[in-house]
């Protein structure tokens, strides 16, 4: 069922059109690693102040609350273009582990937001009012950068691997 979904949207005239196109492909892979960065920087930022290693001069709640809407837009951002170049290589994703894999860790991630968002996220400012940042947040932050950094090289990963043909993913 999943292989029949990923042939039939890579054989869309949108997905074609973004394969074929010798720009692009490349562009949306570009704006996608920027929007990666960008957000990967605001991720590590977050879970640095959390782990009390960075910005300490900053409150915890002002890096937080001020990170949050841009973390979503470069999350989203980065989502889209990430969809885009899924839907134009839908099939060889479909057998990459490395994909298998990426996808596997978002879902932690989510896990991961559901079991800390109302103890450590949603409560920056009372992280502020502790004398130290509690263990949970920490472990919250610990949790974070460990399941992105592994998102992160799962994705790079991606671009490495043979297609069932033999085909580079590396080359549109």
């Amino acid at each position: 069922m999943l292989l029949w979904l990923a042939r039939w949207a890579e054989n869309t005239e949108f997905f074609t059109y973004i394969r074929a196109s010798a720009y692009t492909y490349p562009v949306i892979l570009s704006l996608h690693m920027v929007a990666i960065a960008l957000f990967g920087a605001m991720i590590l930022l977050t879970d640095l102040r959390l782990l009390g290693w960075a910005m300490r001069s900053c409150s915890v709640s002002d890096v937080v609350d001020q990170l949050r809407v841009p973390k979503r837009i470069g999350f989203l951002f980065a989502a889209t273009c990430g969809v885009l170049l899924l839907g134009s290589k839908a099939e060889d994703y479909y057998y990459n582990i490395f994909f298998r894999i990426k996808v596997t860790l978002f879902m932690l991630v989510i896990v991961h937001a559901l079991v800390f968002r109302k103890s450590v996220y949603s409560r920056a400012a009372a992280l502020d009012r502790d004398p130290q940042i509690p263990g949970r947040a920490k472990l919250a932050a610990v949790l974070s950068l460990i399941l992105w950094v592994s998102i992160f090289s799962a994705g790079r990963g991606i671009g490495f691997i043979l297609a069932p043909g033999g085909l580079h993913y590396g080359v549109p």
